[in-house]
């Protein structure tokens, strides 16, 4: 297997495809405006602010990606921040971060190998960021008993 179609897996991984943790498009399914709101206490974030937090770093790497400089300097805690606590923004958040995903998925396919090659961290640490805040994601689903107590994938 390549690096292309290893980065790819595992890109396919945090989105869409099941393999050793669920992808977000089922760590966000059916999920309520109320329950990606919630939060189990102060300092801790929602599943929206997660949301909201991926969303960013996707397109600050979408953005790497087409050689366009990112000239949006926020805070880290800024990148969790939710404007407008709307179901039709909840709607729109999940609906961007699947685009983006996908753009991103495609930017991979086309990325010149010896990119690729001299850079696979940039891709990977976003793999692993992803799939960190899934994990924070199914378990404040957990804690807030919208998780099914067993799935079968």
């Amino acid at each position: 297997m390549s690096l292309r179609e290893m980065l790819l897996e595992n890109w396919d991984f945090t989105m869409e495809k099941e393999d050793g943790y669920a992808p977000l498009s089922v760590a966000l399914q059916d999920v309520t405006v109320e329950q990606a709101l919630w939060k189990p206490g102060e300092g801790a974030n929602s599943i929206w602010e997660n949301v909201m937090h991926l969303l960013f770093y996707k397109e600050v790497l979408l953005a790497r990606i087409e050689g366009r400089a990112s000239d949006v300097r926020v805070s880290n805690d800024e990148t969790f921040r939710i404007v407008d606590a709307s179901e039709e923004a909840w709607r729109e958040a999940q609906d961007r971060l699947k685009q983006v995903h996908a753009a991103v998925r495609e930017k991979i396919q086309n990325v010149p190998e010896e990119e690729l090659s001299e850079h696979p961290q940039r891709y990977w640490s976003f793999i692993t960021h992803d799939a960190y805040h899934i994990g924070q994601i199914i378990l404040l689903r957990k804690l807030q008993g919208s998780w099914p107590a067993t799935r079968a994938f």
